[in-house]
């Protein structure tokens, strides 16, 4: 014990020494000799490839709209279109098996640094903007306690059949993430060197003064991206980015997170076991 005793004495000392150094007064700070301090905001280094794939997907599920269907809609509408009943049920059944909704920071953490997750984890994302995500997917979700990433269109912002600008703020400021879904719903595979400005960078800003909060996760329109695409979503501090059904690429993982679009004639119990199979524990 004096050993220890005269090592943080010493210790002691030397700060003492060193804040004279540095300054007088007021402007001198001493620190007991054992505390480390690291800026808050620094940003955490992001680990090799191979280290994010050797995290267990978490399951992402992907939803358009949510309303009833209409007689002379093609089958692939309807593959689009989750009947608000249908949506109830899977909500229910997601509670009732001890499901807990995460944001993409909470996986963004989890897959960068192996921050934990609650006890079964699950995303529920929604696509385009849609009105009757607002009007109807927002009321069930809140029964539960569950909370959703919406990817916005920007183009559709306030028209007859979207949600409006104030809709989509409140939305953000209830806690749920509001992610980017280009301007118009462009395949990025086909977009130009000059086409990222309209349908990336100025899409971006927009939410981001609309909701005060950063808008760093993108979901490709279609589910369709390419290995050109990602280096221009990281030109533009977009830190992750959706897809759908394939695998991740095993070289960008964060560009490339599987979801899975829940058709709208499944079952509750076809949707639970199709989700157990594509994410496997």
């Amino acid at each position: 014990m004096q050993k220890i005793s005269l090592i943080f004495l010493f210790a002691s000392i030397f700060q003492l020494y060193a804040c004279r150094q540095k300054g007088s007064g007021a402007s001198a700070v001493m620190l007991p000799a054992t505390t480390l301090i690291e800026p808050e905001t620094a940003e955490q280094p992001v680990p090799d490839a191979a280290t994010i794939m050797a995290r267990p997907e978490i399951p992402v599920l992907c939803y358009h709209q949510i309303r009833q269907w209409r007689g002379n809609e093609s089958r692939g509408v309807k593959d689009m279109v989750v009947p608000p009943a249908n949506f109830r049920s899977q909500l229910q059944m997601l509670a009732d098996s001890g499901y807990h909704t995460i944001l993409p920071d909470d996986l963004y953490a989890y897959l960068t640094m192996g921050k934990p997750l609650p006890a079964k984890p699950v995303m529920l994302t929604f696509d385009d903007s849609d009105l009757d995500q607002y009007e109807i997917a927002l009321p069930e979700m809140k029964k539960h306690g569950f909370k959703g990433v919406f990817f916005i269109m920007t183009v559709s912002l306030g028209r007859s059949i979207y949600m409006s600008k104030a809709q989509v703020k409140e939305i953000s400021d209830e806690g749920h993430a509001i992610g980017l879904h280009t301007w118009d719903h462009q395949d990025v595979r086909k977009l130009k060197p000059g086409d990222w400005e309209k349908q990336v960078v100025a899409p971006k800003r927009e939410l981001e003064a609309l909701t005060g909060k950063p808008v760093q996760y993108f979901a490709y329109p279609f589910g369709a991206w390419n290995k050109e695409s990602i280096p221009e979503l990281k030109k533009y501090d977009v830190k992750a980015a959706f897809q759908l059904s394939a695998r991740r690429d095993s070289t960008e993982p964060l560009y490339t997170i599987r979801r899975m679009i829940i058709p709208g004639d499944w079952t509750t119990h076809t949707m639970y076991r199709v989700m157990k199979k594509t994410f496997r524990d």
